[in-house]
């Protein structure tokens, strides 16, 4: 027996296949997002991951996140919970992007050594917050406090892939930082891993300048062009094992694209990011009644991708992105 949420899903469906889908602007070949890391503004970063706990996407994530890194200011890479991820797994990704560094620079000198990365990597919250939303300081909530107060006009934008358990408690511990940081976060699944300190932020900090992504980043691996060489399955095959190290460690952790935490950095990459509501590789969202500086999944199902509000609003972007990262993995063939 079907489920109310089944039906419901179906009757969606049902409306939004007789609506139009893609707006005029949307069709064919959609003029690429101005601004954003690949014109030149390089953002400062730091990425709070689960990376190694119970969903391997977070490694293809971090794979993708060094193939940008020589557009990108990476200052942070901290290890959330849930479950058994830590430092170690970052790590890990670190020593493949090690193997493949010199073939990179060959491309762009400005690739960060992996020294440099290693140096930045910090543990953050093994476990989950306490009802109240906080706990004790870590090595990665410490770190993030630091960057934040960093002598830096840029903002500094913190994406979180796992638990946002690190970001509330450097919040908590130092509310100052919030008129410095600029957070995206992918929710869903990680929300239900540490609800207490995602309301935390949502009830005692509206001020927070906030992307909360639950369903939009879903863009990422469903719908969008996926023809020919573009399938989940198919891109990977083809463009991304025996590419390196870190294509390699990419495939063996997971052969086809989920990637789920990806739109965030897309985000950074094209588009104009102090403006989530207009067009990004990584998504457009809306504003809501709750904060000046809070925006969420785009509820108009012309951009709904099988009930997932605003996936359309990344996967539309398909094309593109895969042709830029399918460049950078082909970096790695050249010494």
């Amino acid at each position: 027996m079907k489920s109310r949420t089944d039906f419901r899903c179906l009757a969606f469906l049902l409306t939004a296949w007789s609506l139009t889908t893609i707006s005029t602007s949307r069709a064919g070949n959609p003029q690429l997002p101005r601004g954003g890391a690949l014109a030149g503004s390089r953002p400062r970063v730091i990425v709070s991951t689960d990376i190694g706990g119970s969903d391997p996407d977070d490694f293809q994530s971090m794979v993708h996140l060094l193939l940008c890194a020589n557009v990108l200011d990476i200052e942070g890479l901290v290890s959330s919970p849930p479950h058994r991820g830590r430092v170690k797994h970052i790590i890990e990704v670190i020593n493949a992007y090690e193997s493949d560094y010199a073939s990179l620079r060959s491309h762009s000198k400005d690739f960060p050594a992996p020294a440099k990365l290693r140096a930045i990597t910090k543990q953050g919250a093994v476990n989950p917050a306490p009802r109240q939303g906080w706990s004790t300081a870590t090595a990665g909530s410490r770190w993030i406090i630091k960057r934040a107060n960093m002598k830096d006009e840029r903002p500094l934008w913190i994406l979180v892939w796992g638990s946002i358990t690190d970001v509330a408690q450097a919040v908590h511990d130092d509310p100052s930082i919030k008129q410095k940081i600029r957070v995206y976060s992918i929710g869903s699944w990680n929300t239900a891993q540490d609800r207490a300190a995602r309301d935390y932020l949502f009830t005692h900090h509206s001020d927070l300048w906030w992307i909360e992504s639950d369903t939009t980043f879903r863009g990422m691996y469903m719908g969008g062009d996926q023809g020919g060489d573009r399938g989940n399955l198919k891109f990977v095959a083809r463009h991304v094992k025996r590419h390196g190290a870190l294509g390699d460690l990419f495939f063996h952790k997971k052969p086809d694209i989920k990637m789920g935490d990806t739109p965030s950095l897309l985000y950074l990459l094209r588009g104009n990011p102090a403006d989530p509501k207009t067009e990004h590789w990584g998504g457009a969202y809306v504003k809501t009644s709750h904060g000046e500086h809070y925006w969420t999944d785009n509820p108009d199902r012309t951009v709904s991708e099988s009930c997932r509000a605003g996936a359309k609003t990344v996967n539309q972007w398909r094309r593109a992105y895969l042709d830029d990262w399918q460049r950078r993995m082909e970096w790695t063939l050249n010494n």
